[in-house]
């Protein structure tokens, strides 16, 4: 863990409490650490700076390849769209705020989800998986991506769509111009996705460079070029696409939520503070349990919770110890009924590094609750949601 200072720029603020305690603690990281960087470290970050300029090298090939010998673009019937889609998804609850808003348009005839993980029932939607043994003999991603690709060649859908852009997007992007398909990006992460080689997103062959790669960046934008829809969840990332030169479709879509669940009630609050999300690094749980802690010494009987589960959950759960808030906040991991711990709670906080329009604090709203979001002070002096 490292010790950093908070940024001079809030103590001129009249609506900051400038007692609040210069010592904050984060969770360690690479752009955060304060030891310097061993000779082995830095042999590690060019390996994967290498491994990833590779990667995003033989995309743009194979881009290439499938525009010369691929099938040539088919019209989008009048009847409805067969669609083909594939992605990694933690929730049902993200699953159905995708999902459903394409499966009720008039334009679709059917969805097919290429998924490892449990597809929920929704109307016009089926779901392929890939066979236990092939994800015994390659793992989990690339048998889930052997079968879109083998899914997409038999089938032959009109759209074939991928959530994040590696390697989902980049691998619907690639197979839509080989089959003669529509292709799709969720671009759900954001800008980050694709800034400085998208070394400050969720995926893991990015996140290993941790250091920004403008050839990376560039190569990835040169593949969401040839995407014919671009799907964001805010008009921030369409800002960011257009001033890249993607002349794409762009939509906003932030994904929809049922009402009927999603609601507020009259039932009794238990804890003061609720806080919904993976628990990994963009979403900034260090921040929130800081920011916990400083509440805490002011209202010593604060209960918090936080509900989801991540590769940080054991990170987190060390530093509320050495805060000193381990009793003031419970983990609840993952939960399929987020709603009743929503109107469990008074306030929802909301501390991500970056969002579109946050599903999470959508679901929040419609329960009644009042949002806190971490305003992020860039050398720009802009905000950061």
């Amino acid at each position: 863990m490292a010790k950093v200072g908070v940024p001079e720029v809030m103590s001129d603020n009249p609506m900051v409490d400038t007692n609040v305690s210069r010592d904050i603690v984060w969770l360690g990281d690479s752009e955060r650490q304060s030891e310097p960087v061993s000779f082995w470290r830095k042999l590690r970050r060019l390996l994967w700076h290498i491994v990833a300029r590779l990667l995003m090298l033989l995309s743009v090939v194979s881009l290439v390849i499938a525009r010369w010998f691929g099938r040539r673009r088919r019209l989008l019937p009048d009847n409805g769209c067969d669609i083909m889609l594939t992605g990694r998804f933690d929730s049902d609850n993200w699953i159905l705020a995708h999902l459903g808003p394409l499966s009720a348009s008039k334009r679709c005839s059917r969805v097919w989800m290429v998924s490892t993980n449990p597809v929920p029932e929704i109307p016009k939607v089926s779901a392929i998986y890939p066979p236990k043994w092939l994800i015994k003999v390659l793992g989990a991603t690339r048998a889930r991506l052997f079968t879109f690709i083998y899914a997409a060649i038999r089938k032959k859908p009109d759209i074939v769509g991928g959530f994040h852009i590696m390697a989902n997007g980049i691998t619907a992007i690639i197979i839509g111009r080989l089959i003669g398909a529509r292709s799709m990006y969720f671009c759900v992460g954001g800008p980050v996705e694709i800034i400085n080689g998208g070394v400050h997103s969720t995926d893991s062959y990015f996140k290993k460079m941790e250091t920004a790669d403008a050839v990376v960046e560039k190569r990835l934008i040169r593949i969401v070029k040839a995407a014919d829809m671009i799907i964001t969840m805010g008009s921030k990332a369409v800002d960011f696409f257009r001033e890249k030169g993607v002349k794409s479709l762009l939509k906003v879509v932030s994904g929809g939520l049922d009402s009927s669940r999603f609601r507020p009630t009259d039932e009794t609050a238990l804890y003061d503070i609720i806080l919904t999300g993976r628990l990994v690094e963009v979403k900034r749980i260090d921040v929130f349990l800081n920011a916990v802690r400083y509440v805490a010494n002011k209202i010593p009987n604060l209960k918090v919770v936080i509900v989801g589960d991540g590769e940080l959950r054991n990170k987190l759960q060390k530093l509320s110890v050495s805060l000193g808030i381990e009793n003031n906040v419970s983990f609840a991991g993952y939960q399929d009924d987020i709603e009743s711990w929503l109107r469990k709670s008074k306030i929802f906080v909301l501390t991500s590094d970056s969002e579109g329009l946050s599903l999470s604090m959508m679901e929040a709203m419609m329960c009644g609750l009042p949002v806190v979001i971490w305003v992020i002070w860039l050398r720009t002096e802009s905000t950061g949601i």
